[in-house]
């Protein structure tokens, strides 16, 4: 993080990108000193309620967060930022958004937790859009002009007031990553799943040491001492409140439920009772410490697809075990009522062995288990972004796999990938095919 005394101190002359957290009311016009090389702002958590309206001086700045600050209207100024790609704006006040504030090349829109009732049509006059992260506003509808924009991949819908799900969204020939829970067009997690779920009180756990944070919660080791058992050693999750860029915690928390037991899901031992706080939490299977990450987040460079290591490589039956393990999850919880909505490679746990599990339900969704044409098109998006992970799983296969075998994946590969989404195979098709090879 950098300080205004160094920026005012001209010691930050060519950077590249500047992280200004000092309690700004007003935006440092020292800024401008760095237009020849800054490229991505960071000015959250701070005071601001506007930005200067020559703010397109910035020539090359391509990524811009005011994300925890004061703002009740997206700046106009920044549609004349000819450079700028990305722009963050979360959990601020914002209740209008002018078509002139969107930016020609965006391609990344922040939004979330905000007070935002209507959308500019403009904003499906922007092509390159790719990711739009609305959740937790005041929506009741979406802009028609979206069914132009081609090239979106993810959106984040979640917790806002829509009543139904536009059947141009349902088309868009891109889209992969879809959230909308908390809506009223969603349908309800199974109460009979979540009323048959353990209670386990706080007094009988005892936490160790933090495995991990996300937005959602954080994640403990601890001592489970159940009434007459041995203790046993588990994950506890505890929930936090804040609307994260997916949707409500608590949606999460609903959907971990409701999901069930399957090989390939991290098993919920039971809800968390009487926590002082009152805090939302799960008790939860341990994970072997041999699992890891299969991927990184995305970057601000790769927008919507995930980043691996560069010597992330797989002996062809590990990659295809890992294939098989999510399609065969996705394919469980869609005949629960459920899309995951963050099918990813970072989303995904894995060990040498090919043995995976799929996590984070953050921006899990529920849907009629009927079969209809709006069930079977949101679970046809989802059947996108597995293509996009079987890609990625044949880009770094390094042995072990036949012609044959290459062949029939990547012609899968298209299969799921392919624009027509109701012309993609079902999970169910997917995983006898995968079993067969």
């Amino acid at each position: 993080m950098h300080t205004l005394a160094q920026l005012r101190a001209g010691t930050l002359a060519g950077i590249t990108r500047l992280d200004l957290s000092d309690s700004l009311t007003e935006f440092p016009r020292e800024i401008f000193d760095l237009a020849d090389s800054l490229e991505v702002l960071n000015l959250s958590g701070n005071a601001l309620s506007r930005l200067p309206d020559d703010l397109h001086r910035l020539t090359r700045l391509r990524v811009l967060f005011c994300s925890d600050n004061l703002f009740t209207e997206l700046p106009a100024c920044l549609g004349q930022c000819v450079a700028l790609t990305m722009v963050g704006f979360k959990a601020n006040r914002i209740d209008r958004v002018p078509g002139e504030a969107l930016p020609p090349l965006l391609r990344w829109l922040i939004l979330t937790d905000n007070c935002i009732s209507e959308l500019p049509t403009e904003l499906g006059q922007r092509p390159h859009l790719q990711k739009l992260m609305l959740a937790g506003n005041q929506l009741q509808h979406l802009p028609d002009s979206l069914r132009d924009c081609h090239r979106l991949e993810l959106i984040r819908i979640a917790a806002n007031r829509l009543t139904e799900l536009p059947e141009w969204l349902l088309c868009l020939p891109s889209l992969c990553w879809l959230a909308y829970a908390g809506n009223p067009l969603e349908t309800e997690a199974d109460a009979a799943a979540l009323e048959a779920t353990a209670s386990i009180g706080w007094s009988h756990l005892r936490l160790e040491q933090k495995l991990g944070e996300g937005a959602s919660g954080v994640i403990h080791r601890a001592s489970w001492a159940a009434p007459g058992q041995a203790d046993t050693q588990v994950a506890v999750k505890l929930y936090k409140g804040e609307m994260t860029s997916d949707g409500s915690p608590l949606h999460e928390m609903n959907a971990c439920i409701t999901a069930g037991i399957h090989p390939n899901l991290i098993r919920v031992e039971g809800r968390i009772i009487d926590h002082p706080q009152q805090t939302d939490g799960l008790v939860m299977q341990l994970v072997d410490p041999s699992y890891r990450n299969l991927a990184g987040l995305p970057s601000l460079a790769s927008c919507s697809r995930d980043v691996y290591a560069q010597d992330t490589r797989f002996s062809a039956d590990v990659a295809l075990r890992i294939a098989c393990g999510i399609a065969s999850v996705a394919e469980h919880l869609h005949l629960q009522g459920i899309t995951h909505g963050d099918l990813y490679g970072h989303n995904i746990l894995w060990n040498k062995h090919g043995d995976c599990l799929l996590g984070d339900f953050g921006a899990a969704s529920f849907h009629a288990t009927a079969d209809n044409l709006e069930s079977r098109a949101l679970q046809r998006i989802e059947v996108r972004a597995f293509g996009v992970l079987l890609g990625e799983l044949l880009e770094r296969i390094d042995a072990g796999l036949s012609e044959g075998q290459r062949a029939q994946l990547e012609g899968l590969q298209q299969r799921c990938y392919q624009p027509d989404v109701l012309a993609r195979p079902g999970f169910g098709e997917i995983v006898r095919l995968l079993d067969r090879l």
